[in-house]
């Protein structure tokens, strides 16, 4: 049994996230589900003893069904924020994701068969790059980070708590 890289203490909650910026073509692919009102990074949990590399690479395969590459470690995201609706409903959370581009396969075509953790089917949607501030998509900082030039790896903190 794999163990998450996370904990939760009371009403905080805390977890450690590989995460995948998949671009094809002016597009960047998202997942959403049908209990959720907005789209959110494929990605997930690292666990315990795995590299944040190979769990960007296993969970990518897992909501997608395809093998992405790694091109590079692009952000460095530290994330906090409170959920109203979810599973974390009155949770003070705190993440940090390695965010990793993966290499274009020239291709939007996907395999996709994933659910949540909850059981809930999620569907993979490509929404395009210059529109993203018309979608309620997570992380926010997507649209600006893709429309900008940028060396090395990244390091943005967002603070979304209401």
């Amino acid at each position: 049994m794999e163990h998450n890289c996370g904990f939760t203490d009371g009403n905080r909650w805390f977890r450690y996230r590989a995460a995948a910026i998949i671009v094809e073509d002016g597009y960047v692919l998202f997942a959403g589900n049908e209990k959720d009102d907005y789209y959110y990074s494929i990605g997930g949990a690292v666990h315990m003893g795995e590299t944040a590399e190979d769990a960007v690479k296993r969970e990518v395969y897992e909501e997608t069904g395809v093998s992405y590459e790694v091109d590079h470690l692009a952000v460095i995201h530290e994330n906090f924020f409170s959920d109203n609706q979810g599973a974390l409903k009155g949770m003070d959370c705190h993440e940090i994701a390695f965010y990793f581009l993966m290499k274009s396969r020239g291709t939007r075509e996907l395999n996709s068969n994933s659910f949540t953790q909850g059981g809930i089917r999620e569907s993979m949607h490509w929404l395009p790059i210059a529109e993203l501030d018309k979608y309620k998509a997570f992380p926010t900082f997507m649209k600006e980070y893709l429309q900008s030039e940028h060396n090395g790896v990244q390091h943005i903190v967002t603070d979304e708590r209401k």
